[in-house]
This record gives C-alpha cells, structure tokens and sequence, in this order.
C-alpha cells in the first residue's frame, strides 16, 4: 500500500519532477545523507529526524527506513505500541487539523509497503519558525509570574486543545509543555496560536477511552508542576475541558480527574526524585 502527498509549492524547483513515492525517498535520502551534524535532531531505531532549507524555507524532515522485527517485538514486549512509519504522525497532523487545533503543516509525505518491519515513508512539515516551546517559555514562571491575562489566555488554549483532540478520538501519549510551540506575537491577538508537534505516536479511534486521557492531562499536568500552578489555574482548566464545566469536572467526572491528580504526581516523583509541589484542587489532591 502506498500513500503520496506533496504540496504545491514543495513541489517546485528541484521537486518539479517528482510525481511519484520512490522519486520523493529518494530525494529524501539525499537530503538526509546531506544534512550537517548541527542539523540533524535524531538518528536512530530507523528513524531521522532533521532540519533543511529550500527555496530560502526552513522545513523538518523525518525519514522513516523500517524498524526491523527485533525493535517491534521489543516495543511489543514492554506494552508498547511500535512506531513503524510516518503514518501516524501524518494521519493525526490531517485529523488535528480538520478539528482546529493547531499543528504542523506538512509539505509532503509518503509511505510505501506492508511489511510493517521495512515500511520506508517520510513527513515534511514547515519549521515553526519564530515559535518558542512552552516548557521553556514558562521556565521562569515560579519567580516572574507573567501577567494575569496571559496565563489565563494560555490555559484556555490548552485546555481547548485537549478537549477537541480527546473529543475526536486522538491521544497525543507524549502531551507535555515542551510539544506546544507559542507564537509569542499572536498574545496580543485573537486566536492565540500553539502548536501540537511530535504526534508520531498519536492515536486516533472513534472515542478516547479513559486510560489514554488520563495519560495525557496527567503528562501535560506532571509537566506543568514547576511553573508556579494556583488552585485556580487548574479550575481554569477543568472547567474549559469538560462539557459541563467545573461542576461536571468536580461531579460526575471527578474519579478521571483524581487518577489524573495521582499519576501526574507519580510522574513528578520518578522524574524528579521528589515530592511533588502541593496545588492540587478541592476533591482532587491524593497521595501518590
């Protein structure tokens, strides 16, 4: 089986010619094989993750190669599902994007064979140029709070995010601050713009179940912990993800938000060797 795309304006120049999935591999290789040291971000389990440049544009390019069965079984082994291909990636870019929430764009991809171990595919996305992760721009927050209507703008949009993807049927399982890019200049305007990348091990069914929620606002929680959370902030959140809002959140859905409470500090622990900080909301806080 075999999936092809290739944008228009990608396609011009050197692409010009390429109407075909082993034509753009093979142009793909050569911009791998090609790629300086400083411009390659991963390399490794049949997977190359790297930035380049055409016709004066900064785009990411992933090429998948084929995992090969011993790195499936292992994945398989340890209760993980394997990422074999660019399909996800692409599939859940496509289905984020029909829901408006913001992510990639892509500028080509392919994916060729059904021997899940060799599948050969690849996905050209933009580069978020001018965007900054999240992680890194509430870093400083615990000691320079930023203003009151920012926090407040960025939460809404994250808890926008999260209630389209799971109320589509997507989960991220990588749903953390550092895979949100801000555009720091749409602030000052409406909408705020954030983009959700690294979607390689995205989901989509026709219903999020439970355990994939709880994954990921637990991720995007553990991951906040250190920006200096109130009580309110997490309100905030759970009022704006849930349908019925805060009273919901606190009612009926409370047992989601609980689990979610106790694995974001589990979380917390294990990565940082330490007790989490305590902010948890009313009916929420357990111990982990």
């Amino acid at each position: 089986m075999t999936e092809y795309y290739l944008r228009k304006d990608l396609a011009a120049g050197e692409l010009v010619a390429v109407r075909e999935a082993a034509n753009l591999l093979d142009w793909a290789r050569a911009i791998a094989d090609s790629a300086l040291p400083r411009d390659i971000y991963r390399n490794k389990e049949g997977r190359k993750t790297l930035r380049f440049e055409q016709g004066g544009r900064r785009f990411f390019l992933k090429l998948h190669a084929g995992v090969g069965w011993a790195e499936i079984v292992k994945n398989l082994l340890q209760g993980r599902l394997p990422v074999v291909g660019a399909a996800n990636e692409y599939h859940a870019v496509r289905a984020l994007e029909r829901i408006g929430v913001d992510t990639l764009s892509v500028a080509a991809y392919t994916s060729t064979g059904r021997n899940p171990a060799a599948k050969q595919s690849l996905l050209v996305t933009d580069d978020l140029v001018g965007t900054v992760s999240l992680e890194d721009y509430c870093a400083n927050w615990v000691g320079a709070p930023p203003e009151p209507r920012v926090r407040m703008r960025l939460i809404l949009k994250l808890a926008d995010s999260a209630r389209r993807m799971h109320g589509a049927g997507i989960n991220h399982r990588d749903f953390y601050l550092c895979h949100f890019h801000l555009d720091e200049s749409s602030l000052a305007a409406q909408p705020v713009r954030c983009y959700l990348i690294d979607l390689h091990r995205a989901q989509i069914r026709g219903r999020t179940p439970r355990r994939w929620r709880v994954k990921d606002l637990a991720g995007l929680y553990f991951s906040a912990m250190n920006c200096g959370l109130k009580r309110r902030d997490l309100w905030r959140f759970m009022h704006h993800y849930n349908e019925g809002g805060l009273r919901q959140a606190l009612g009926e859905d409370a047992r989601l938000w609980r689990l979610v409470e106790r694995r974001a500090r589990q979380l917390y622990r294990k990565g940082h060797g330490a007790p989490p900080p305590i902010i948890g909301a009313v009916g929420m806080q357990v111990d982990a």
